[in-house]
């Protein structure tokens, strides 16, 4: 393959989420913001979307081509086939690069070193320790991480602590592009109203309802608590499901399951309004929801891990709680007798989204891992 020029327009294949322009997690929203922005920077973008996901299925959108690609659909093998007919088609195609996400797509590689396309992958975070993961699924997703390790020509962590991970476990090196964010909405204060809610008068959680964003730890340290204050709970699953259920049918009358909040506007505005917003996930690098709160001007009170640490700078940003009921407790105890603290916490949280997190400058550190790799092929 020849080495792509300046003149020359660079063509990046992307696939491992569910397409574009469907936004629904960290994933998706990444190939939009990145996308959009690569398309305006002169880069020819192809997205594979799967097919079964969209009824209309225009050929390009907004300057960006887009392919719609089958999948085996099943629980287990939706994702991995799709990725896996789409690399195929990636290899057989005009890119010059081809650009994965999830680390779950990591065997994948080999097909790409075959065909010898450059490729880069983003692994995101620790995929085999999260719980909805047991036995084989656990296994699986450390063999394909350790697997993206050797078949991808640059592996792409968006934390410091996560490219320690990958050092330490897999001896592999790694270049840290941050997950970028968009500054917060800013949103009417009085479409609280519609949950019956004050301004300051409620802690937030906004995420799924899985074990790993420790929901469950957060909610029974907090019914322990003696706060008057309400905890609201933004999110759900779309399935009928055990830990979710137990949650909700919880005896206190200070906690609000809002369910899914899908317009931006009053999702905006629950954050801006909250006294504090929790975050409980654990296993991630740069985390979306973080980013978000971070955006909207929140007090955070964060689960003390090694990412969480990292995003809101050894503390300077939020107060963090170690992993158990009465550490939460605490914290809201601690939370409550001081306000003029979680004040200027809230006064000062948008400082915490630095030029790292920032979607251009996230854009133009991506350019130059594809520029790096054309030209090495």
């Amino acid at each position: 393959m020849h080495k792509v020029s300046k003149e020359k327009s660079l063509r990046v294949a992307i696939f491992g989420a569910k397409g574009y322009p469907y936004v629904y997690g960290g994933y998706d929203t990444m190939v939009k913001e990145l996308g959009e922005r690569l398309v305006k920077k002169g880069v020819k973008v192809t997205v594979y979307c799967h097919r079964s996901l969209f009824k209309d299925r225009p050929k390009q959108v907004n300057g960006i081509d887009l392919v719609y690609m089958p999948a085996i659909e099943s629980k287990s093998f939706t994702q991995l086939t799709h990725s896996f007919f789409s690399m195929i088609h990636a290899c057989f195609s005009k890119a010059d690069v081809i650009f994965v996400v999830n680390s779950g797509n990591g065997p994948f590689g080999l097909i790409s070193k075959i065909f010898r396309k450059p490729t880069a992958i983003n692994v995101d975070g620790l995929e085999w320790l999260r719980p909805k993961w047991k036995g084989i699924g656990a296994k699986y997703f450390f063999w394909a991480s350790k697997m993206a390790t050797k078949f991808y020509d640059q592996i792409i962590n968006d934390s410091d602590e996560m490219q320690k991970v990958y050092e330490e476990l897999f001896g592999a090196s790694s270049r840290v592009i941050a997950y970028g964010s968009n500054p917060g909405l800013k949103a009417d204060p009085t479409l609280i109203k519609k949950w019956d809610l004050v301004k300051e008068d409620y802690y937030l959680i906004v995420g799924r309802l899985v074990p790993d964003n420790n929901a469950d730890l957060i909610i029974e340290g907090f019914i322990k608590s003696t706060s008057k204050r309400r905890l609201v709970i933004v999110g759900d699953v779309p399935y009928k499901d055990t830990f979710a259920e137990r949650l909700k049918d919880l005896p206190d009358e200070r906690l609000l399951f809002t369910g899914y909040v899908k317009d931006p506007y009053e999702l905006a505005a629950l954050y801006q309004n909250c006294y504090a917003y929790f975050h409980g996930h654990e296993y991630g690098g740069t985390n979306p929801a973080m980013l978000k709160a971070l955006g909207y001007g929140c007090a955070i009170l964060a689960l003390d891990t090694p990412f969480n640490q990292e995003m809101l700078q050894r503390g300077e940003y939020g107060w963090y709680f170690g992993k158990t009921g009465e550490e939460v407790s605490e914290v809201v105890a601690k939370a409550e007798s001081a306000p003029e603290k979680m004040k200027s916490l809230r006064e000062n949280s948008q400082k915490g989204l630095t030029q790292k997190y920032d979607w251009d400058h996230v854009t133009d550190q991506y350019i130059e891992v594809f520029q790096e790799l054309a030209n090495k092929s």
